[in-house]
């Protein structure tokens, strides 16, 4: 008869798991700065995040001032989730759409005037390993459009006249998986940075890496993967991304190919 050994215990002690409370209060603490602001926080947003029409965004310009920081007047949709409101700041005529996620949980997000970020983006710093250049900040007159997601551990800076196309991922995280036994989630992450430089086109569904800078004046391809330094005034497409072409100030636009001005 084969004699069999019972199971050997596992040599790794357990974890304590937390109890209720302990849950309850980290919850809230990735959630608002303190126990008392999100209190205040949640109740004005639950109050008057819902509320639809043109009377529900004249409501928000003027409510939210008791929670976010406001340099002028702001136009905030219905269903825009906050988090962290006081680290927010919104300039002059910034405009939120519906559904827009922000999550500022220190150092915060900061958007500059006349930018408009559109329906479903997600602005996300959710700095709880207490890195030290969690933010995301956007300069005046840009554009952050649909679905794109934002995540800004490492720190993402957006110059001025900057503008996304839908489902754009700028990542500002990454994680360490150099050892081939240890788990990734217990190898730890990195977190350089992005920086976009002023006038800069990002086409639709482009990633941006952490540690990439994007010079001034540069368009990045629709699809494009960017892990490498994009230069000032050039066009870069691919996966790896790569330069296409170099923008010299010719103007090639085709004869007869009418060109559209203004905005809203």
């Amino acid at each position: 008869m084969e004699l069999v050994s019972p199971p050997i215990a596992s040599q790794t002690p357990e974890q304590p798991q937390p109890q209720t409370a302990d849950r309850a209060l980290l919850y809230v603490h990735r959630q608002a700065s303190s126990v008392w602001r999100y209190c205040v926080e949640q109740s004005i947003l639950s109050l008057f995040e819902w509320i639809p029409t043109i009377g529900g965004v004249i409501l928000r310009a003027f409510i939210y001032r008791a929670i976010i920081k406001m340099n002028g007047m702001v136009a905030i949709e219905k269903n825009v989730r906050i988090r962290y409101a006081d680290q927010i700041r919104l300039g002059n005529n910034v405009y939120l759409d519906e559904s827009v996620y922000l999550h500022a949980m220190p150092h915060g997000i900061a958007i500059g005037d006349n930018t408009y970020v559109m329906h479903h983006a997600e602005l996300h710093v959710f700095n709880f390993r207490n890195l030290p250049h969690a933010h995301i900040t956007i300069g005046r007159n840009c554009l952050i459009s649909e679905f794109n997601v934002l995540r800004g551990q490492g720190g993402i800076t957006i110059g001025d006249n900057v503008y996304t196309s839908p489902f754009v991922q700028i990542i500002a995280v990454n994680h360490v998986f150099a050892d081939r036994d240890l788990p990734i989630i217990q190898q730890g992450i990195t977190a350089e940075g992005i920086v976009i430089e002023d006038n800069v086109w990002i086409g639709s569904g482009a990633i941006l890496l952490d540690g990439v800078r994007v010079g001034k004046g540069a368009i990045i391809a629709a699809g494009a993967v960017v892990s490498c330094d994009v230069p000032p005034h050039t066009v870069v497409g691919g996966v790896p991304a790569k330069v296409l072409k170099e923008i010299t100030g010719e103007k090639r636009i085709p004869p007869g190919l009418p060109v559209y001005m203004g905005g809203g």
